[in-house]
């Protein structure tokens, strides 16, 4: 946090008096093509209300069904996430009113969830910490609210039923954060396991992943916990951060003024960078929480999470414990490649098609991620097969081309998506590596230039980087490196 923020004017002596403690609920849509309680499709930008039925529009008669596949990335999501999964759990009411809650209640679980007392372990300065999750329940989404116009006065209201129904879990943490850092780190190892498992695309500008934090400060040194607030519409993890890191020196000021802390809901305004008050915070009755008279009680046997568990796919960690282990690269090279699931398949690709493990991990990393952020694509967009970056990796190892011409090659690649081999040969790009051509090309440089090769006689060993310079020239690059040096250095001296 900011040593004295402007908002709250809390000196940074205070704020080291206080103590953050941090919960977080993610919202996360499951990977499904219809709906969790009816057939309606899923899909992200149709035309509004153009994928509904009496189901999701809670039409008088209309009896929901659970979609069974929905149910088993629900589990697949908890199993990842070391839950014990509830042999039996059960649906529920909620019940408020809102306009985008056309059923006047969301179908959720509440006293016997899916799955309880997870965790996952977060990086943290080097360590590992270990965060608790409460409870992984299933519930469908409501639909969204869409506004336009300005003034208010002027304002119209529409709502897209879409969304509604579509399948969701949340995943609500212990209030085991400390700071807002940590709350980050969670969101970002979370959102990754999620994607390996393949349980959710994670995509938060399509409102797939979304995050409510519930903060409260306290003395350090005092056990008992402050007033929580919640907060709201965080669309990013950054978001999420400042909105903390803002909240916490608001309350803290509150309490030093000699206020109160107010339980309630909070905003927060991107725009202006601060919390706004949205509402009194709801307590559990009042949703008037009853069991789903319409949906049969959930029952999971033991033989349907052994087979789910069995097709669990490797998680990050065990993913960059064993390429550690198999292809003895760097921690940080293990890490960066095991950042999505696909860019560790796209580098196992590129290994098993006879790259070395090392020499793979840097071309990837320097030459074509740059290049797909550059052009804004993902790695599953990437113009260069594994093949093909195998086959440019091995060429050049190999002394045919040398590391320069191997980087003008892979951009031709990137551009064309053109085979190595083929691009060398159109390019003229084979490396030089007969030393009598090598030898010939030195004489005439070093002919060529009489008062470098006076100077660096004279001790000027400086000199030798010209004439390698010059000699790189003169090959347009394609000179062995090291016959380079061989021979200037036999014929200098």
């Amino acid at each position: 946090m900011s040593g004295t923020t402007q908002q709250s004017g809390v000196s940074s002596d205070v704020l080291a008096h206080y103590e953050p403690v941090i919960g977080l609920e993610v919202h996360l849509q499951l990977k499904t093509a219809s709906k969790i309680f009816c057939a309606c499709s899923t899909r992200f930008g149709d035309a509004p209300n153009s994928n509904t039925c009496p189901v999701c529009l809670g039409l008088p008669g209309a009896l929901p069904v659970l979609n069974r596949g929905a149910l088993a990335l629900a589990i697949r999501a908890a199993l990842a996430l070391h839950c014990t999964i509830q042999e039996r759990s059960r649906f529920a009411r909620k019940n408020y009113f809102y306009p985008d809650l056309p059923k006047g209640y969301q179908i959720s679980m509440y006293e016997m969830p899916l799955a309880t007392a997870g965790w996952l372990e977060i990086p943290l300065d080097g360590a590992t910490k270990r965060i608790g999750i409460t409870r992984l329940h299933m519930e469908d989404d409501a639909a969204k609210n869409l506004h336009e116009g300005f003034p208010d006065s002027d304002r119209s209201s529409y709502i897209d039923f879409n969304r509604c129904g579509v399948p969701l879990v949340e995943i609500v943490s212990e209030p085991d954060f400390r700071s807002p850092e940590e709350a980050y780190a969670y969101l970002t190892t979370l959102k990754q396991v999620l994607e390996y498992t393949d349980v959710s695309d994670c995509n938060m500008e399509e409102g797939s992943l979304r995050c409510d934090a519930n903060v409260s400060v306290r003395r350090r040194g005092t056990e008992k916990f402050g007033v929580k607030v919640e907060m709201k519409n965080l669309n990013s993890f950054r978001y999420l951060q400042r909105a903390l890191e803002f909240e916490i020196e608001r309350q803290i000021g509150v309490l030093e003024s000699g206020g109160r802390i107010e339980q309630e809901t909070r905003l927060w305004n991107v725009a202006v960078g601060q919390t706004e008050p949205m509402r009194s915070k709801e307590f559990a009755h009042d949703y008037r929480y009853f069991p789903e008279p319409d949906l049969l009680p959930v029952h999971v046997s033991e033989n349907w999470k052994k087979e789910i568990l069995a097709q669990m796919p490797e998680l990050p960690a065990a993913k960059r414990a064993r390429f550690l282990r198999d292809f003895q690269i760097t921690p940080y090279d293990a890490g960066v490649l095991t950042a999505t699931r696909a860019l560790a398949d796209y580098f196992e690709a590129v290994v098993a098609a006879g790259a070395p493990p090392k020499s793979a991990a840097n071309w990837i990393q320097t030459e074509l991620l740059r290049r797909l952020n550059d052009a804004g694509k993902e790695i599953d967009q990437s113009p260069i097969a594994p093949a093909s970056l195998a086959a440019l990796v091995k060429i050049v190892e190999s002394g045919q081309i040398t590391g320069a011409s191997g980087k003008k090659v892979f951009a031709k690649m990137f551009e064309s998506g053109g085979a190595p081999e083929q691009i060398i040969a159109a390019e003229g790009m084979t490396q030089i590596s007969d030393s009598s051509e090598i030898e010939r090309i030195a004489r005439e440089i070093i002919e060529k230039n009489p008062d470098q090769l006076a100077k660096y006689k004279a001790g000027n060993e400086g000199v030798f980087k010209f004439f390698v310079g010059q000699m790189m020239r003169a090959s347009r690059g394609q000179a062995n490196p090291q016959l380079v040096n061989d021979i200037l250095k036999r014929l200098l001296g």
